[in-house]
């Protein structure tokens, strides 16, 4: 038994895994038919349990999904933490664990890189989700060559930023996140069909230029 579970009653536990299990049935309401479908009557159908019953697990669909985004940017984190470990850390690999990550599953992706979800009126801060993945873009980019960038978004890094990074590589670092992000939602939202290239490859240009710092 781990430490955690040793340190916590059977009630605790239990209410643990009807959370984890509300979690999972509600990420397969979003993987079919997104994240609009979202029921927890549906869930607490499925379940066996009563609506009220469900309610004492999540309040509303809003704090259930809450839930759902801070696992989703947690999910990107330890996948980028597991790119790192194999000590493929660069550029190169994060952008391909990046689309990985997208096309495993494009609702969740939606969920947190898309619009926003209507009616959604949740408290869900991603921001210390968002430091550790933007922390490990910086280190990517800050070991490429170094090049002097004087363009006006250059300049205006430099000024409004106290980040450690260098300017050049902060700007790459916001230049890799938009355009590949840009890529992956065009293509995940089919804006690509029947234009007759492939998106994997426009993908790979646009790390290419990125590369170059």
């Amino acid at each position: 038994m781990s430490d955690a579970a040793a340190t916590t009653t059977p009630r605790e536990r239990y209410r643990q895994q009807v959370r984890a299990e509300i979690k999972e049935r509600a990420w397969e309401q979003i993987a079919a038919a997104g994240t609009s479908a979202l029921s927890l009557n549906k869930i607490a159908k499925g379940m066996g349990l009563s609506g009220a019953a469900l309610y004492r697990y999540f309040t509303s669909r809003d704090e259930l999904l809450t839930e759902l985004v801070r696992d989703a940017y947690q999910n990107l984190v330890d996948t980028f933490r597991a790119v790192v470990g194999r000590g493929e850390g660069d550029l190169e690999g994060l952008a391909h664990a990046l689309r990985a990550w997208a096309l495993a599953d494009p609702q969740r992706y939606f969920l947190v890189y898309g619009p926003p979800v209507l009616g959604y009126r949740g408290s869900s801060d991603p921001t210390t989700a968002m430091t550790e993945i933007m922390s490990l873009i910086l280190s990517a980019c800050d070991a490429l060559p170094t090049k002097t960038l004087r363009s006006p978004f250059a300049l205006h890094l430099e000024r409004s930023t106290d980040c450690l990074a260098s300017a050049s590589a902060l700007g790459l670092a916001v230049a890799f996140w938009t355009r590949l992000h840009g890529v992956l939602s065009l293509e995940l939202s089919g804006h690509f069909a029947g234009m007759g290239f492939e998106p994997a490859l426009l993908y790979e240009a646009e790390l290419d230029v990125l590369s170059a710092g």
